[in-house]
């Protein structure tokens, strides 16, 4: 029975970027053509959380967290040049491409005040949930992930609110543009992180701490974890369905401003990957490693981006419009950078790959 199940998994993995097309098209048609499912969608709400959403998130999260090793992280932390070359990634070079790309492309070339100021709070708001599974999918070491995010949700409980009065309220002035006052809270912020990562990081831990004690490590690695690694690919397709369902209407009546939006996140998605994978590599880091600081560091926490756009701008608003968006863009962008990644591990860790094998 395993090895039906094997290749057949293997099968799934190797069309994975199909199937994530095909759950887009299916979103942005039922959203389009049945808007009645999207209000329903949409009615499915407590404060800014989306109810099914979260759940997509958290059992799409909860495998790849389950697998994570917690009694190794101490490595991870140990290891400072690459938490120290994270920080720069996510908290230094991550925010200000953002913001550049947003006030190029939307407050001088194409003015989108607001659109301007949705993109901004995307690149605030690092990635803490989808990273996960851009990291298990391009086979990153998961512990690593896991470690970098930890340490991004700290500094985004931190310093969100910081970084958003400076990169949203004042650095625009001396760009020629107006700025935005943006009031949100360290307990905001903190609940967001606590829905979409902190639920999923406790329940892996607990997982794999309660199992290992009382069925053994043999068990748990060949028996559980493969039974529950196909809930990562269907949550996410059904996560995909439902973002996409959303604004299915809107994208089909509205496709130049998606696009307009679109633009300056694909080329920062691109970007900071590629200058993250370069500067990973250059310290000298493994692959697996390597593909975590790059995941790390090109995904964003839209969760965040949107609730805080929804909370202070309303549900309605073009800096909710843009912060929606996001997600749409980061989807088929980063998991083409997964393939982008395993060509990379070919080209530039190829006696690597060779000693796995």
């Amino acid at each position: 029975m395993s090895q039906p199940a094997a290749k057949r998994l293997s099968f799934l993995d190797r069309f994975l970027t199909l199937w994530i097309f095909l759950a887009m098209g299916f979103g942005v048609g039922l959203g389009w053509r049945i808007p009645q499912v999207a209000k329903f969608i949409d009615s499915l709400q407590v404060g800014t959380t989306s109810i099914p959403i979260a759940i997509g998130l958290i059992l799409m999260m909860y495998p790849p967290l389950a697998k994570v090793r917690y009694e190794e992280m101490g490595r991870v932390f140990r290891n400072w040049r690459v938490l120290a070359l994270s920080l720069v990634q996510n908290w230094v070079i991550g925010p200000v491409l953002m913001f550049l790309l947003a006030v190029l492309f939307l407050g001088h070339v194409w003015p989108h005040p607001d659109y301007m100021v949705g993109l901004i709070m995307i690149g605030l708001a690092r990635c803490i949930a989808m990273v996960i599974v851009w990291n298990e999918l391009a086979r990153g070491d998961r512990e690593y992930a896991a470690g970098l995010v930890a340490f991004n949700s700290v500094f985004q409980i931190l310093f969100y609110t910081v970084y958003a009065w400076v990169f949203i309220t004042i650095l625009p002035g001396w760009f020629g543009l107006k700025g935005s006052a943006v009031d949100v809270s360290m307990a905001e912020i903190a609940k967001s992180v606590f829905i979409y990562l902190g639920i999923p990081f406790f329940g892996g831990m607990v997982t794999r701490f309660l199992f290992l004690k009382t069925k053994g490590r043999d068990w748990y690695e060949s028996k559980f974890i493969p039974k529950i690694s196909p809930v990562t690919l269907a949550a996410l397709l059904f996560t995909i369905v439902v973002m996409f369902s959303l604004r299915g209407k809107t994208i089909v009546e509205s496709p130049l401003d998606v696009i307009l939006i679109a633009v300056p996140l694909l080329i920062y998605f691109v970007t900071m990957f590629l200058v993250s994978f370069y500067m990973g590599k250059k310290i000298g880091a493994d692959y697996s490693k390597t593909a975590s600081i790059a995941f790390t560091a090109a995904s964003n926490n839209f969760e965040l981006a949107i609730a805080v756009a929804v909370a202070v701008f309303g549900i309605g608003s073009g800096q909710a419009f843009a912060a929606v968006i996001g997600p749409l863009v980061e989807v088929p962008v980063l998991i083409s950078l997964v393939n982008l990644a395993f060509y990379f591990q070919r080209r530039y860790f190829r006696q690597e790959l060779k000693d796995v094998q």
